[in-house]
């Protein structure tokens, strides 16, 4: 019997990295695959890669920019999804305001302080408490690095130019999770209304003591909330 499918679908610059205590605590019941968000300028084409690499069918769970992505695949192919999780992500396209510090970043980077937008980017990623604890940090920096200057532009122009996902919520037919650190520093509550009150029956469960990187600053929780999850849709 094959092992059934999930598609993991990461934010800006992490890597699989950011997924390796799901993958550990999820290998030996899932054919594990993970999305390439490094390669394409537009939230289409991350979505369109997505779903030419994807199985057939598979369970798709995606954090932050993934979100996006994921929003994508499900308008381009909603009978490939058996089920959806969201972490830590938002429906709405950019304002002005979002705009205008995301061209900021672009012009940071492009004048050579890659390393800048990183530093300035870590305390609103994490919990309050975590920020001056350096095995997450690590973490956080090596994804960064990994990910890299080039990257970084390409994922910051598709996110500035994505579509606003909320009118194609209620087309969500497939079950679906919505989880979220209480202390988000990028997404927020009304952000999560949004998303639940878009999609028929959402569910939603909220991580105490955790900022924007559940997966892997309460990877025991998320762990949980996943397995859970992913055993009810069998």
């Amino acid at each position: 019997m094959p092992r059934p499918a999930v598609v993991f679908a990461s934010g800006q610059l992490l890597t699989v990295d950011c997924w390796a205590p799901q993958a550990v605590a999820l290998a030996d019941d899932y054919d594990l695959r993970f999305a390439d968000h490094t390669r394409d300028e537009t939230i289409a084409g991350m979505g369109a890669r997505l779903l030419d690499e994807a199985p057939d069918r598979f369970h798709l769970i995606a954090h932050a920019m993934g979100g996006f992505t994921a929003f994508e695949a499900l308008r381009g192919a909603p009978e490939r999804v058996i089920s959806l999780v969201l972490i830590a992500t938002l429906a709405p396209n950019d304002g002005p305001a979002q705009t205008e510090r995301r061209q900021g970043y672009i012009r940071l980077v492009e004048d050579g302080r890659f390393a800048e937008v990183v530093e300035e980017r870590i305390p609103i990623l994490v919990h309050p408490a975590r920020r001056e604890d350096a095995p997450l940090l690590t973490v956080v920096r090596r994804m960064a690095a990994d990910t890299g200057a080039e990257t970084f532009l390409r994922q910051q122009r598709a996110i500035m130019t994505r579509p606003d996902s909320r009118p194609s919520l209620g087309a969500i037919r497939v079950p679906s999770l919505v989880l979220r650190g209480a202390q988000d520093g990028i997404t927020t509550p009304g952000h999560v209304d949004e998303i639940v009150g878009g999609i028929p029956h959402a569910r939603f469960e909220e991580i105490p003591d955790c900022g924007h990187l559940p997966t892997l600053e309460k990877p025991q929780t998320t762990n949980r909330l996943l397995a859970a999850w992913l055993a009810e849709q069998a």
